[in-house]
């Protein structure tokens, strides 16, 4: 178990299993993000997705909400798959986007397979999402896949 100090320090107590210390590490990062205050680049997205993402056994399926300036709202877990897919619903994302008051998103999910390359079925639910989303003012701004061999943004492809 992970212990955080005043400083903002981490020590270990006890055995630590390797999803304590991804949690600290996505704690670490998070933290990080926050006192930056905003998603900047595909890339700063990427690094810190693949980390809350990247070990994962099964495809889940995340969206970072943000304001009018790219500032981070909220990270929000939307859906659960197996290991080939995740089923994720426009109507559930749309309430989602309006609960948390958002201007923008980046979306996120992952490939338990191991390669980051999109699928069409990944870019088809992008489209879904996005084309729903524009209807109440929401901007997608990427989509990153997220696994063991990286991550692939959707914007960077020119794919959005």
């Amino acid at each position: 178990m992970a212990v955080r100090d005043n400083l903002g320090r981490y020590t270990f107590r006890g055995k630590q299993t390797e999803q304590d210390i991804l949690a600290v590490a996505e704690d670490i990062l998070r933290a990080r993000l926050e006192r930056l205050g905003a998603l900047t680049s595909p890339d700063q997205s990427a690094a810190f997705l693949r980390l809350r993402l990247g070990a994962l056994e099964h495809e889940e399926f995340h969206a970072v909400w943000l304001d009018t300036r790219h500032r981070i709202l909220a990270v929000e877990f939307l859906a659960r798959g197996t290991i080939d897919g995740a089923s994720v619903h426009p109507r559930e994302v749309v309430k989602s986007a309006l609960r948390q008051n958002a201007s923008a998103v980046v979306f996120a999910h992952n490939h338990p397979s191991g390669s980051p390359e999109p699928s069409a079925a990944d870019r088809a639910i992008t489209t879904r999402l996005r084309d729903a989303l524009d209807l109440v003012g929401v901007r997608v701004l990427d989509h990153v896949v997220v696994a063991a061999e990286g991550s692939v943004s959707l914007a960077q492809r020119g794919w959005l």
